[in-house]
Formats: structure tokens, C-alpha cells, sequence
């Protein structure tokens, strides 16, 4: 179990939603919780060594900062973690997960507008020499991940 300090749990607390978009998010973070820039970055590493946070960054409608979109690849056994490693070295590329299915890589590649999108996906499928499967968005969902923190499941008995 972890146990984590009231400036641990505010900042998970407070930053699930509205991290700052300025030039310095974390001196702004520090400043609403009466700590340091300097506190606040060491804080969040802790949390992502001790795997409490995977991640620490804004989230945004991705239709309003260019293109994007899911694609798919078949990278059969041994081959699977060459392709993976491939597909995450690919500029724009994130979100990159293993499923079950014959296409088994799914990734989400962004750029500033379809044509860069485009040239990103053809230059991918040319160094994989394998076909991507292009999966453009039809209809946009918001799922809200911010939940409240069930700090007792954390603290150490």
C-alpha cells in the first residue's frame, strides 16, 4: 500500500480536471495549493515511480489541434514487440495497445492536419511493410475519467 501525504491527495484531487494551460502549469498548480513549483514537480514524480499517476498532462479536443486517428496493424507473435516499438517511435503516435483480435496493435496517431496525418500513416506502413488499418472517427464521445479517490484503499494500514 501507499501512503500519501495531504499535498499528494490535492494534487490528485484538484488537477484531475483544469490543469493549467500557461507557460509554467506547475508554478501555477503550487501556487492554488500553497506549495512550491519545485514541491509540486517532485511530488508528481513520486506519484508516477509508485505508479499512483500514469499520467500528468492536459487533455484537450483533439478535433481543434489538427487530425487524428485510430489505427490498427497485424503484428503476429514474434514479431508484435518490433512492430509496437516501430509504431512508438512514429512522430504523433500514442496510446499504442494490444488487443485480441488479428489486427492486435491499436494506436492513435495525431499531426496538424490530414495531409501530415496522411504522409505519417503512409511512411509508418512503408517501414512496418505491413497495411494499416485506417479507423477515421464517425461520432465523438466524452468519457469523463476524473473519479474521486478511494484514499483509504491507499494509506498503509
Amino acid at each position: 500500500m501507499v501512503t500519501l501525504a495531504p499535498l499528494d491527495r490535492q494534487l490528485i484531487d484538484a488537477y484531475q480536471r483544469g490543469l493549467p494551460v500557461c507557460e509554467r502549469p506547475f508554478a501555477a498548480m503550487a501556487a492554488r495549493l500553497g506549495s512550491s513549483e519545485a514541491e509540486v514537480l517532485e511530488r508528481l514524480a513520486r506519484l508516477a515511480d509508485l505508479e499512483v499517476l500514469s499520467r500528468v498532462g492536459p487533455v484537450f479536443d483533439h478535433a481543434r489541434a489538427g487530425a487524428s486517428l485510430l489505427a490498427a496493424v497485424a503484428a503476429p507473435g514474434p514479431s508484435r514487440d518490433a512492430v509496437a516499438e516501430a509504431i512508438n517511435r512514429a512522430p504523433g503516435v500514442n496510446h499504442n495497445y494490444l488487443r485480441e483480435h488479428d489486427f492486435n496493435l491499436w494506436f492513435v496517431m495525431t499531426a496538424p492536419d490530414e495531409a501530415v496525418l496522411e504522409a505519417r500513416l503512409d511512411a509508418l506502413e512503408a517501414e512496418l511493410e505491413r497495411e494499416i488499418l485506417r479507423l477515421p472517427m464517425l461520432e465523438g464521445f466524452h468519457i469523463d475519467l476524473g473519479f474521486p479517490i478511494p484514499w483509504h484503499e491507499l494509506e498503509a494500514p
